[in-house]
């Protein structure tokens, strides 16, 4: 099965693997789906060892060609749509998950998308509440509730069909033009809102990162333009500039 043209510059992310078995099934399914590039963050095995390239056949390409890179934030800087899987879901926790049918039909409702990532959390503890703020949209592939963990392998296997199936379906729909704020622009706009709340005194340092959190959710949410997410940077560095220049007044 091959990825529709609107996917072809699809990454796919692994957070620190602990399987080369697993980073192995990964390659071959890369393979398998026409993933453009396979990412890994911080691995936790030897990823180009015999035991992931047998188990990667005619995906050894991906082994060979795979990017490393010590943080998520680095692994997603080019790109401009960022989707994240989770095991779980906490309803006491205000993260926005949809279904991945909804995400998916979302997604490919766009064109000229320059790189689409989808990042795949640990084998043994998925991604953290910071990482999957990373994402645009956040999904879960439901399971039973007695065993809700899926293998690695497993679940970008489900995860590339349901995105290649969604994509076939909708080949002759009227794609809208993309213009959503990167993970990147909207990550270093909160870098400079949070510092702006810092000095204004309405965030503490050692609750900073946990309300800063809800400020951002909101913005994931309204799926943020570019624009919009412009306007409000550019508010927030006026503000910062008159914070710092009248203390020196």
């Amino acid at each position: 099965m091959i990825l529709q043209k609107n996917f072809s510059n699809l990454k796919v992310i692994l957070v620190e693997p602990n399987g080369p078995l697993n980073v192995g099934s990964v390659a071959r399914l890369c393979s398998n789906f026409e993933v453009e590039e396979l990412r890994i963050v911080s691995p936790k095995c030897d990823i180009f060892s015999l035991e992931a390239k047998k188990m990667a056949l005619k995906g050894q390409k991906f082994i060979e060609n795979c990017k490393i890179f010590d943080t998520l934030e680095k692994a997603i800087l080019d790109c401009d749509l960022v989707l994240a899987t989770s095991g779980r879901i906490n309803v006491n926790n205000d993260l926005f998950f949809g279904s991945s049918e909804d995400v998916f039909n979302w997604a490919i409702s766009f064109k000229k998308i320059k790189n689409l990532a989808i990042i795949f959390g640990r084998e043994d503890r998925g991604l953290t509440n910071s990482e999957l703020l990373l994402a645009n949209k956040t999904f879960n592939i439901p399971t039973s509730e007695n065993n809700p963990s899926l293998n690695l392998s497993h679940a970008v296997s489900i995860v590339l069909y349901e995105l290649n199936k969604s994509s076939n379906r909708n080949t002759n729909k009227k794609l809208e033009f993309f213009n959503l704020a990167s993970t990147k622009q909207i990550h270093d706009s909160f870098l400079e809102i949070e510092e702006m709340l810092l000095k204004v005194g309405y965030l503490l340092e050692h609750t900073s990162s946990a309300k800063i959190s809800k400020f951002k959710k909101f913005i994931l949410r309204a799926n943020t333009s570019m624009h919009e997410i412009n306007v409000l940077r550019g508010v927030v560095h006026q503000i910062n500039w008159f914070l710092n220049n009248s203390k020196k007044n």
